[in-house]
């Protein structure tokens, strides 16, 4: 699998210890690329250059003589093939609070082991800086927000790059429907021509899970008017047990993007958010993935996980006991979201919290 981080980079290293627990030393907003294998039950890392080596661009079929090519355009020429072949769809992971590499990448296994889904990673230097308790919950919130320009300019680089891959895969369509539909009197069966067909060649979705603090900083993207985060990129937002503030929650995420839904998930025993609120004392105001109040934004559709089989006081109640069991209401609702899906039928709708509930 890939992993795009803002973590600091040491070639010297060894395994996942290439990737730091600070920042790129070039700054917070350096991105670099790393594919991640197991074997034998430990993680290997490969770096990757920045700029193609001529076997690189050989391997995804750019021309040695075109333009200067990057990493970004090789693993998303992978990715796009990789996931064309598998029948997948691909599912785009911002962990959370205190989470080191190996801790990442193990995460992201499970997720494309139980959903069955291709799994692209963001991570940041959520280590706490060394330092535990309040301290550490204090400085990976400064870190996720030192974060925030990184991950701007990998949404980004991401919706550029589908976007190319995508015209690319569909140049000769227009020509095809075009020549059927040579009228003006036709435009609309030529239209559901076209995007039947666009389907076809391209029949995956873009899926992206912000997983607890990960939502902070997905936020502090959106506030901004000329993010990138702003794009068209996504078919379903999931946003995990966030750990956000509810208070005026609706002021971003009515700003997310999407082709579906955005889908905010609660559990109000969620215990490590409510650890999360005793850390900084009276100043933390309730969380957004355990408090089922509040809930106002017009575009999101609340998912009350409290009563749920197995989710208890679970803090990823995407994994572990909630989701043993495939047939469990908790598993259906995260393959269906993850992977692009409605989960409109396994919900029911409680007017006294303005949330669903799963069946």
């Amino acid at each position: 699998m890939f992993i795009v981080t803002n973590r600091e980079v040491k070639p010297s290293a060894s395994g996942i210890k290439q990737l730091g627990l600070k920042p790129n030393s070039e700054g917070p907003n350096e991105l670099r690329l790393a594919e991640a294998e197991k074997d034998e039950g430990k993680w290997k890392i490969k770096i990757l250059p920045n700029i193609l080596t001529a076997p690189m661009r050989k391997a995804v079929g750019l021309p040695s003589d075109s333009e200067t090519a990057y990493a970004s355009e090789y693993v998303a020429r992978i990715i796009f093939e990789r996931i064309l072949q598998q029948k997948k769809n691909l599912l785009f992971f911002v962990h959370g609070y205190n989470n080191d590499v190996e801790a990442v990448l193990d995460r992201a296994q499970r997720l494309e082991e139980l959903y069955g889904v291709e799994v692209l990673s963001f991570s940041w230097p959520a280590n706490g800086g060394g330092a535990a308790g309040v301290a550490s919950y204090k400085s990976d919130k400064r870190d996720a927000r030192a974060s925030v320009g990184a991950l701007d300019r990998c949404l980004g680089r991401m919706a550029e790059l589908f976007r190319d891959l995508t015209l690319e895969r569909n140049k000769d369509l227009e020509v095809k429907v075009d020549a059927k539909f040579k009228t003006a009197a036709n435009s609309e069966r030529r239209d559901a021509l076209l995007v039947e067909l666009q389907e076809k060649t391209c029949p995956f979705t873009v899926n992206m899970m912000a997983h607890s603090m990960g939502n902070y900083l997905y936020e502090h993207t959106l506030l901004s008017v000329s993010s990138y985060a702003n794009l068209l990129l996504f078919d379903n937002v999931v946003l995990v047990a966030a750990d956000v503030n509810n208070l005026d929650h609706p002021k971003w995420v009515d700003r997310i993007p999407c082709r579906k839904s955005v889908f905010v998930t609660i559990n109000e025993n969620d215990q490590a958010l409510r650890l999360a609120r005793a850390k900084i004392g009276d100043d933390q105001l309730p969380r957004l993935g355990h408090y089922r109040h509040n809930l106002e934004a017009k575009q999101a559709i609340y998912v009350d996980f409290t009563e749920a089989p197995g989710v208890g006081s679970s803090h990823a109640y995407f994994e572990g006991e909630p989701v043993v069991n495939v047939a469990s209401a908790p598993y259906r609702f995260f393959y269906k979201t993850l992977n692009g899906q409605s989960a409109h039928d396994d919900l029911t709708f409680d007017s006294g919290i303005k949330a669903y509930r799963l069946k």
